[in-house]
């Protein structure tokens, strides 16, 4: 035989059918020793191997946990997606990655896909737009899901959610640039109307009203280019502003490149500090000062208590968030730092 023995093999040389066959490979009460002996004298004729690990992933992908990230572009969700998958494989759990790419639309085609083929459990950064049915979806197929480091879904009973305390870690960044001697503080980045953007400068909002300033807001892109933008606009339209918390690491990187080549020497005539905390932002020139979020241990977390609730029945609580803490760097503190 050219190709390898199939089940069908096996039940034609035993005179049963793939059915009789199938329950044979699973030890079924209902087969007859001497039918099941004769199944498995044609399995070893036959030269049939039970796959058994395909079996488990067809029948209920016992050990495939699926993990759906809006942008695995960004180094910060592609480090959490890395931790995550590490931390399976651990425990002996294989995950399959799909990146939604911000698409709502693709985020539900991706989920829809996963539970067809049958993941235990799953965990999604997810995309912001109509999620409803989604979710609906989710609760049918009964599926373990956690929502991290975004909330899309307000049912955190069935689908918690868990992320940092980004409130507190904007609070840190003011409250650091105040003490530094910046006079006027800007929150540059992030897209209005998003959950994450509010959490990340509301922070900055009250520290500004603490100190009675009016504070300035300039939305945008989560990008190294909307960041190089947002600086050209700070410089043309508010002269006044000498620090900017960014809303990520990538717009306080843009935005560092635009100032230093007009002439602003960042750290010194104009301060800044980003979020989460990339590996390139201690590399660059200045380092860059940055709202630290441990993104490797998150990863870690989530899957051991994605794997508590899949193999113990112990339901992660409906939020968590977890501190965070300022990275005082260059950029903010002086050049000589």
């Amino acid at each position: 035989m050219d190709r390898r023995p199939t089940i069908l093999d096996v039940a034609a040389r035993a005179g049963v059918s793939k059915s009789t066959v199938s329950l044979v490979l699973k030890n079924s009460p209902q087969i007859k020793a001497e039918t099941a002996a004769r199944v498995r004298r044609a399995m070893q004729e036959v030269g049939y191997v039970y796959n058994r690990a395909a079996a488990n992933l067809r029948s209920s992908s016992t050990g495939l946990i699926g993990l759906v990230i809006n942008d695995l572009r960004n180094p910060f969700f592609t480090e959490f997606a890395a931790s995550f998958q590490m931390a399976l494989f651990a425990r002996g759990y294989a995950t399959v990655i799909s990146n939604s790419g911000e698409d709502a639309a693709m985020q539900a085609a991706i989920i829809h896909s996963m539970i067809e083929h049958g993941v235990s459990a799953l965990a999604i950064s997810p995309a912001y737009g109509d999620v409803t049915s989604t979710f609906d979806q989710l609760a049918r197929a009964n599926v373990p899901t956690v929502q991290v480091l975004r909330q899309v879904s307000s049912r955190t009973d069935k689908f918690p959610f868990s992320s940092f305390d980004f409130v507190d870690g904007g609070g840190q960044a003011a409250r650091h640039l105040i003490a530094s001697g910046a006079r006027r503080i800007a929150f540059v980045g992030g897209l209005e109307g998003r959950q994450i953007t509010a959490e990340r400068m509301s922070g900055y909002l009250s520290e500004m009203q603490r100190i009675g300033t009016e504070p300035i807001v300039l939305y945008g892109q989560p990008s190294r280019n909307a960041g190089a933008e947002l600086a050209q606009q700070i410089m043309r339209e508010h002269p006044q502003v000498d620090a900017a918390i960014c809303f990520n690491d990538l717009v306080a990187l843009g935005m560092m490149n635009a100032l230093e080549r007009e002439g602003q020497r960042v750290g010194e005539d104009f301060r800044l500090v980003g979020f989460d905390d990339l590996e390139e932002s201690a590399q660059s020139l200045p380092p860059l000062s940055s709202v630290s979020c441990d993104i490797t241990s998150f990863g870690e977390k989530t899957a051991s208590s994605l794997l508590d609730w899949l193999t113990k029945g112990v339901v992660p609580p409906a939020t968590h968030r977890q501190s965070v803490r300022l990275v005082t760097r260059a950029s903010s503190g002086g050049r000589g730092v």
